[in-house]
């Protein structure tokens, strides 16, 4: 059984130019308006600031084409490859999301995952004796600066141990379980 073909429509010249103007309406209506998808917080960020919106898209870029490469790593027998494979997955999710949202999800950022990302103390903690309640790598307004692990053992009466005795009480660990 054959199909017939079917005949064309025969139009006027009226009739097509309406039809064109309802495309376009509808082709103008179904673009969004420049910058929508992205979150009015960050909509207006710098190019300069390194989480502006432009430079976050070229990460965006650069991971989905990191992805196409490892397309083949997804069903791996190899973890290391499998997990490798499902970082940049999760990494190209959260890139997303920040843009969608303005809340970064992630704990590195670049476009090849280079920067960790540092914690900044907005409202400070205290304990029952009024001292501060510090993590050590987080950013802190009170001492302008980042709380290092130096600090914390100031803080809590010890000394930091230099490196020459970490070394030397490491090697006569190691010589009383040999001996």
């Amino acid at each position: 059984m054959t199909k017939k073909p079917r005949k064309k429509r025969q139009l006027t010249e009226e009739q097509r130019q309406e039809l064109r103007e309802r495309l376009e309406k509808a082709r103008e209506a179904k673009q969004p308006a420049e910058g929508l998808s992205i979150n009015e917080d960050i909509r207006n960020l710098p190019d300069t600031d390194p989480f502006s919106p432009k430079r976050v898209r070229g990460w965006i870029r650069n991971t989905q084409l990191k992805l196409k490469s490892m397309k083949s790593w997804k069903n791996s027998t190899d973890s290391k490859q499998k997990a490798a494979y499902f970082i940049e997955e999760a990494y190209l999710a959260n890139l997303q999301n920040y843009l969608r949202t303005g809340i970064y999800m992630d704990c590195r950022w670049g476009a090849e995952r280079q920067h960790r990302v540092s914690h900044k103390c907005v409202a400070m903690a205290y304990h029952k004796d009024g001292t501060p309640k510090r993590s050590v790598g987080v950013w802190y307004p009170d001492i302008n600066g980042v709380y290092t692990l130096e600090m914390q053992l100031e803080d809590n009466g010890m000394r930091p141990v230099p490196k020459s005795e970490k070394r030397a009480s490491t090697k006569r660990r190691q010589t009383k379980n040999a001996g």
